[in-house]
């Protein structure tokens, strides 16, 4: 067997304890094809015959399997991962990290309801003040975020419940990129990054006025732009740009 990085050795370990948790012969067979190892899957001697018999040596073919699909492609680990967290997920719970093997948090939130579905990666949600002058920076961002590939939402562009911030903690919950505007100091937005931060979120800050982002923020990079024509056309273009850097980390996956 091929030599193998510690860390990536270290996410692999991490991968295996929930596909022998959760995977039966149907997500190893979905997943074989994926990683262009359905054939090896198939005629392993043991894989299949041991899930299906509960054998002890389940758990080293499970492992041995999977440094087989990503010694043979790097980027299998990716597919991997997006593939485990999304068929055997923690039943009732959210974990806020996308990298496989890491440390993680789980946890139920008791003042939220978990929304239903997957996270969208096609996804951009913006956090900002819903007042009329912010109107056309949200234009902006939305006009990013299409020439991106992407799709934008607001919080007040849904209304799937009676309580605003339950829309919000689900938009935030759902999207994979969150704009956050800190222009004003406004203390939602401040709240609503905590929680986009909490929940693994790609934030992306952005503000008319340095002085606006929070002490505890400032050494995350933002976006600052003027609200005129000239500046929220600059915004915008510096916008696309990080939105098609964030999504090109991501490799396209049938569930995405």
């Amino acid at each position: 067997m091929l030599s193998i990085d510690p860390d990536v050795a270290k996410q692999l370990v991490g991968l295996k304890n929930h596909i022998v948790a959760g995977f039966n012969g149907s997500h190893w067979r979905e997943l074989g094809m994926l990683t262009n190892h359905l054939d090896e899957v198939e005629r392993h001697p043991r894989l299949l015959r041991s899930l299906s018999f509960g054998d002890d040596d389940y758990d080293g073919h499970v492992l041995s399997m999977l440094q087989t699909m990503v010694t043979s492609d790097p980027d299998n680990l990716g597919v991997i991962a997006e593939y485990v967290q999304t068929k055997c997920p923690e039943a009732g719970q959210y974990i806020s990290s996308e990298d496989a093997g890491t440390r993680r948090i789980v946890f139920s939130p008791n003042v939220f309801r978990v929304p239903e579905g997957d996270v969208n990666y096609a996804l951009v949600s913006a956090m900002m003040p819903f007042s009329g002058g912010f109107a056309a920076v949200y234009g902006s961002i939305k006009s990013a975020s299409s020439m991106a590939g992407l799709t934008c939402k607001r919080a007040d562009d849904i209304w799937d419940d009676s309580t605003v911030v339950q829309d919000i903690f689900s938009l935030i919950f759902l999207s994979y990129i969150v704009v956050c505007d800190f222009t004003g100091r406004n203390p939602n937005v401040f709240y609503e990054a905590g929680l986009a931060h909490a929940l693994g979120k790609h934030v992306v800050p952005i503000t008319q006025n340095a002085d606006d982002i929070p002490f505890d923020l400032r050494h995350h990079r933002y976006l600052p732009y003027l609200n005129n024509t000239e500046g929220r056309r600059d915004l915008e273009s510096k916008l696309v740009e990080r939105f098609q850097t964030l999504s090109s980390k991501r490799k396209a996956i049938p569930w995405a």
